[in-house]
C-alpha cells in the first residue's frame, strides 16, 4: 500500500465518469444520461493532488430522495490505484455524510448493488448481502440517529 496524496472534489465531468466506468468494466451509456445522472448525484470524487488539472482516481456517487431512501450508486477506484485504501476513504465520505443528515427519530435504508465478487468489502462497512443468481447481492443497512 503506497501513500497517495489526493483532493475531494464535488465534480466529475461525464465524459471522466463513462471512462472511470469503461476502465472498471462497467457498462456504457449516452454521455446526455451520464449527465442528468451526475448532476442528481451527491459526488466525491478523488484526484491526485492538484486537483482541477488531474484526472479522477477515484469516485462515489450517492443518491437520495430526501426521504428515508439513500442508493449508493457508484464506487469506483481506478484499477491502478485499487488496494491503497481509497476505496475506504470513499465509503467513510458516504457513511459521514449520510450520518449527517439524521435527526432524532429519522432512519435512512441505504442499499447498493455490489459488483460481482466485492460483497465482502461492503459487509466490512455493515452492509448485508442478499443473494442473486446472476449478480453481485444487493445490499442494505437502516441507519437510526443516537437518541
Amino acid at each position: 500500500m503506497k501513500n497517495i496524496d489526493y483532493c475531494i472534489t464535488p465534480n466529475i465531468t461525464p465524459e471522466e465518469y463513462m471512462h472511470m466506468r469503461e476502465v472498471v468494466g462497467w457498462g456504457l451509456f449516452p454521455l446526455e444520461e451520464a449527465e442528468a445522472g451526475l448532476k442528481n448525484s451527491y459526488i466525491w470524487c478523488l484526484r491526485e493532488k492538484g486537483c482541477v488539472s488531474n484526472p479522477p482516481i477515484g469516485l462515489a456517487r450517492v443518491i437520495w430522495d430526501h426521504g428515508y431512501v439513500i442508493y449508493i450508486a457508484d464506487v469506483i477506484v481506478m484499477p491502478e490505484y485499487q488496494g491503497n485504501g481509497l476505496g475506504r476513504v470513499l465509503m467513510e465520505l458516504i457513511l459521514g455524510f449520510i450520518h449527517d443528515q439524521l435527526k432524532p427519530g429519522y432512519k435512512f435504508m441505504v442499499s447498493l448493488a455490489s459488483a460481482k465478487g466485492k460483497e465482502d468489502f461492503y459487509k466490512k462497512f455493515g452492509f448485508i448481502a442478499r443473494p442473486d443468481e446472476d449478480h453481485g447481492p444487493g445490499m442494505h443497512q437502516w441507519f437510526t440517529a443516537d437518541e
